[in-house]
């Protein structure tokens, strides 16, 4: 008999983090699926115009790899209610992206999990910097047996 997610979900607990590295082809499906094809996301001389080395990445697609962690560590049986983010500092393509967290606050009585979450990026020799940071709100499965 096994135990759904709810059980063990204490304030505090870290989010396994969730790391990729943003390429060129990610952006140009993201901004084909979203819509988005701004220039500054698909072609380098808007980007460098714009003061950027190359292209960047489109917000949303990062905000989409925090929604990805949340989803990975809440597990199928969850819900994800509400995923907020301030949007910090671009980040290029090329760069590796990490987003992660960790449970800020358990409701027993509603099985939600407020979670604070964020994506970084590492630069300048090293240092891990914020490029995305927020919160969510996630109902859980209880304890009863599956």
């Amino acid at each position: 008999m096994s135990r759904r997610p709810f059980v063990g979900v204490e304030p505090g607990a870290e989010l396994p983090p969730l790391a990729r590295v943003v390429t060129r082809e990610d952006l140009f499906a993201y901004g084909e699926a979203s819509g988005d094809r701004n220039p500054l996301h698909r072609d380098d001389d808007a980007a460098r115009a714009a003061g950027f080395p190359v292209v960047i990445a489109h917000g949303m697609f990062t905000m989409g790899h925090m929604a990805a962690c949340v989803v990975a560590w809440a597990g199928e049986s969850a819900a994800v209610e509400r995923l907020t983010a301030q949007f910090r500092a671009p980040v290029i393509v090329g760069e590796e992206i990490v987003a992660g967290g960790r449970v800020r606050a358990v409701d027993a009585e509603a099985r939600t999990a407020t979670l604070e979450t964020w994506v970084t990026v590492t630069r300048d020799g090293g240092i891990e910097m914020p490029v995305r940071k927020g919160e969510a709100l996630v109902r859980l499965r209880g304890d009863e047996p599956e």
